[in-house]
């Protein structure tokens, strides 16, 4: 499989983190400890800025679960299909060429899902496969495009696309005083994504292009309640343990050793990371697991700073923002990763295509 292009969607509304605080401290945090522990929480999540799916002052005015998934579902439509449109231009392909269409969220419920949402709007065919993906969270980038080499693999003359929708800002419970929920509602921020790729009978060997070579699913035992939802009577309430950054250290490089060594290869071949942002401390354990540099993953933490977390979005705006502003060399291999609720881990074996003789 060749990734052809990935193109990320953004909300109009961008505030600095200094005024979400202010305004979610209003509406979730009423006593002085509480606010004390959301601003602590919220200066050190690593950000600086985010867009969030509505103005500000709106967020206040949702009555119910009802009210935030109509509008759920508003957004992640319209940026979802923003985000395909511009993927597919990029590479040069129409809506009528798709084949396959896989989307991911785990922000909101839409039935019909998505995908054939976007469908509709933007025109892929009738005949357009749909595979729409709920539950897998943050891991859900790496994941989807895993599920893409999947499928292109028995079908090597079609185009296969990604679409990612998180609008994190709406899960936010405002009766919710737990660490979890004043630490999510700090970190993680809103938009879309969108993945274009074609199977090895349409590949080519352009520069801006990346081939797939492979991928892993990894779900660790007794994690269950490490990360996820509870579905209350208002809405998503974020299920966030502590020990994340633990289980990085603990699995992560053993993991990632086995991954390369069935492909003949070890840390040293790799070149380039795109790891989702999943807050300073995972990171710093991914780093401390994979005996990674800071640079190695400075479009990471680039990331979190300049827009949050976006769940399943954010390690394809990762992976948008590398191919970007730091090309890979020529023939290099790269890993992608992210990981999410189960406690599951994805990861993606990339390479460059080689240039031009």
């Amino acid at each position: 499989m060749q990734i052809l292009s990935v193109r990320g969607a953004l909300p109009e509304h961008r505030y600095a983190q200094d005024e979400i605080t202010d305004a979610f401290a209003s509406v979730i945090a009423h006593r002085s400890r509480d606010d004390l522990l959301l601003r602590r929480f919220h200066a050190n999540a690593g950000v600086r800025h985010r867009h969030l799916a509505l103005p500000l002052e709106d967020y206040a005015e949702l009555e119910d679960f009802g009210a935030a998934n109509d509008r759920f579902i508003e957004v992640a439509v319209r940026l979802g299909a923003q985000a395909l449109v511009d993927a597919l231009k990029a590479a040069d392909l129409t809506p009528g060429d798709v084949d396959l269409i896989v989307s991911t969220t785990v922000t909101g419920f839409a039935v019909p899902s998505l995908d054939a949402r976007i469908a509709a709007l933007i025109g892929l065919r009738p005949d357009v496969k749909r595979v729409p993906l709920f539950g897998l969270g943050c891991v859900a980038g790496a994941a989807g495009v895993a599920r893409l080499h999947d499928y292109l693999a028995g079908h090597p003359d079609e185009v296969a696309v990604l679409v990612s929708a998180e609008l994190c800002s709406l899960t936010v419970q405002r009766d919710d005083v737990s660490v979890a929920n004043l630490v999510a509602s700090g970190l993680f921020g809103d938009g879309a994504a969108a993945v274009v790729a074609v199977g090895a009978d349409r590949a080519s060997e352009a520069h801006d292009r990346v081939d797939v070579l492979g991928s892993r699913s990894r779900l660790y035992p007794d994690s269950e309640r490490t990360m996820g939802w509870d579905v209350s009577a208002t809405g998503l309430r974020i299920v966030l343990d502590a020990n994340v950054p633990d289980l990085v250290r603990h699995y992560l490089g053993e993991d990632v050793d086995g991954f390369l060594a069935d492909a003949g290869l070890t840390r040293a071949d790799v070149e380039w990371w795109v790891c989702h942002p999943g807050g300073p401390k995972v990171l710093e354990a991914i780093e401390e697991a994979l005996g990674l540099p800071r640079e190695a993953v400075e479009m990471t933490w680039d990331s979190l700073a300049r827009i949050g977390n976006l769940s399943s979005a954010s390690v394809l705006h990762v992976f948008e923002d590398t191919l970007r502003d730091r090309p890979p060399r020529p023939g290099s291999y790269g890993v992608l990763m992210a990981m999410g609720p189960g406690f599951c881990s994805e990861l993606v074996l990339l390479r460059a295509p080689e240039e031009d003789a």
